[in-house]
């Protein structure tokens, strides 16, 4: 494991952290869900070493200088430019730096061409918007080539096209660094984390896989649209052992539960091609991430 927790405990009087055991596998992507006030940012910010735990311990794989945290809020000296803002966190944590500027440009060049500014390079980042001063953030954090990423919330201030370049990133990170980050946009979570904790009131409900997470939580179900009638299609797809319902919906509609989420995916085109059924749409209705996450807390309905 990069990251392990044992009954990790902060008290501000009755919030916090409270017991916590976290595993974390060395080149994962690990999303840590929660409602507001759960925990996360302390937890991140114990793990980063920003605060001290009032009991428990945190076992890094890592050296402490190989750790990078890029907040939520990245806050920079406006008058600097992006590129000096870079070189600067580069020069921190990378021994020896000041002997090889050539080398050290292209490490601040190639940050800052990954997270999408390298054409604000030389621009002072007074008049840089939030989500170009999240990338920026990113950018420092990447310079001193981390074994363990620390992001908390980095899609937060992004437009939909920052958030999908983002995504992309993080998730191509997998078996080479070891990544953390936490959101509140789940669907994120989904996309890139293989592995998930969701926190509530301080404590560890549950981390592991996070297809694991939705299989348990959730009868994944699909609406499935065929072209012709739906009835002997409905029949084959109820007698298939994965699935465990499947009901006419509507005009050339089929309601499909099963098992498990891949089994859905695998079984219910392979069904429709034996029967001889052309199908025009098959949408997931309820097996995502946001639907496991509000089965596990109970219900409660802002996830954040």
């Amino acid at each position: 494991m990069m990251v392990t927790t044992t009954c990790l405990t902060r008290d501000y009087g009755g919030t916090g952290l409270f017991d916590v055991d976290l595993a974390v596998p060395h080149g994962s992507v690990y999303g840590l869900v929660g409602l507001n006030g759960a925990g996360k940012t302390t937890l991140l910010s114990i793990l980063s070493g920003m605060r001290y735990a009032d009991g428990g311990s945190v076992g890094l794989a890592v050296a402490r200088q190989r750790i990078a945290v890029c907040p939520d809020v990245p806050e920079f000296d406006g008058w600097l430019s992006a590129f000096e803002i870079v070189d600067l966190a580069r020069s921190l944590v990378v021994p020896g730096a000041a002997n090889a500027a050539d080398a050290d440009s292209r490490t601040v060049a190639a940050a800052l061409e990954t997270v999408g500014l390298a054409a604000a390079a030389g621009r002072r980042v007074a008049g840089f918007s939030r989500g170009m001063l999240q990338r920026l953030g990113l950018a420092c954090a990447l310079a001193g080539d981390p074994e363990l990423l620390i992001l908390d919330e980095p899609t937060a201030a992004l437009d939909p096209a920052g958030r999908a370049e983002l995504l992309d990133l993080v998730a191509a990170m997998r078996g080479s660094r070891t990544v953390i980050f936490s959101s509140h946009i789940l669907a994120d979570v989904q996309r890139v984390a293989d592995q998930v904790g969701v926190l509530r009131d301080g404590r560890l409900l549950y981390q592991g896989s996070t297809q694991a997470l939705i299989d348990a939580s959730l009868n994944p179900s699909w609406l499935v649209r065929i072209a012709g009638e739906t009835g002997p299609v409905a029949a084959a797809l109820a007698a298939a052992d994965w699935v465990t319902s499947a009901e006419p919906a509507g005009p050339g509609l089929i309601r499909v539960d099963a098992q498990s989420l891949e089994a859905g995916e695998r079984g219910i085109p392979a069904v429709i091609a034996a029967c001889g059924a052309r199908q025009v749409s098959c949408e997931p209705a309820a097996a995502d991430l946001e639907s496991a996450f509000l089965t596990l807390t109970a219900g409660v309905r802002e996830p954040s």
